[in-house]
């Protein structure tokens, strides 16, 4: 999920039209995805919240943020200890905040009051190159849980879980290496829930004895996108 501008790229490729060059589903946020570099959140930040109601990345409390839309109303605050987006009859938006490039062995602890109206979801996001892959690792959705069933794969059981598997493909769409055809590769937890713990390598293993391989880690985010949707997310978390 994200944009046509210049270092992020698009999402699932289910329901939906998607943003600015965007997926289907919940996905197909935009965004510039510049910011990068942030080496991961410090314990005791003293910066002052910031609000963007536009579209905008960059770096907060040793983290890089992304918040885009392509229409309606939203704004992302970010906080010491994660992020608030809030949004009200938009096409396509998504904020997410984490580590570039962050490490496979990337333990995410997070709590949030998410309140969706629609379709939207959230979960642990990024990409890595060589080859190019878009993924998710899904925690909580809105009334759609993605990526609609195309692709299934398998299971795996992690921090107290069981996710569903899936692959699906994105033809010649916007990724962070331009417009281009790549892999998203999912995990969605079968049960809902809004706080926990993400062990991003246990996700990357299982995908990996599954045949579904991945690069060089670009980015691991939190992340919260809608889709045609309202709601709010005010999102806790640290990773180590």
């Amino acid at each position: 999920m994200s944009s046509t501008t210049s270092s992020s790229s698009t999402s699932s490729s289910t329901t939906g039209g998607g943003g600015a060059g965007g997926s289907g589903g919940a996905g197909g946020g935009g965004g510039a995805g510049g910011g990068g570099g942030a080496g991961g959140g410090g314990s005791t930040c003293t910066a002052a919240n910031s609000q963007y109601c536009s579209n905008q990345t960059g770096t907060h409390c040793g983290y890089t943020f992304e918040y885009w839309k392509d229409n309606g109303t939203g704004c992302l605050t970010n906080t010491a200890d994660g992020f608030n987006v809030t949004w009200s009859n938009i096409n396509n938006l998504l904020g997410r905040k984490g580590i570039r490039p962050g490490t496979k062995n990337t333990v995410v602890n997070y709590t949030a009051d998410y309140r969706p109206n629609g379709n939207s979801y959230m979960g642990v996001y990024g990409w890595t190159k060589g080859p190019l892959i878009e993924y998710y690792i899904v925690d909580s959705w809105g009334n759609w849980r993605p990526p609609g069933g195309e692709g299934f794969m398998g299971t795996v059981t992690s921090d107290g879980g069981t996710y569903d598997i899936y692959r699906t493909q994105r033809v010649n769409q916007p990724s962070i290496e331009g417009n281009t055809t790549f892999y998203q590769y999912w995990s969605v937890r079968k049960d809902k829930r809004s706080s926990g713990t993400i062990t991003v390598a246990n996700h990357f293993n299982a995908w990996a004895s599954k045949g579904m391989n991945l690069g060089s880690l670009y980015e691991v985010s939190m992340l919260v996108e809608g889709y045609q949707s309202s709601g709010s997310a005010n999102v806790q978390f640290s990773m180590r």
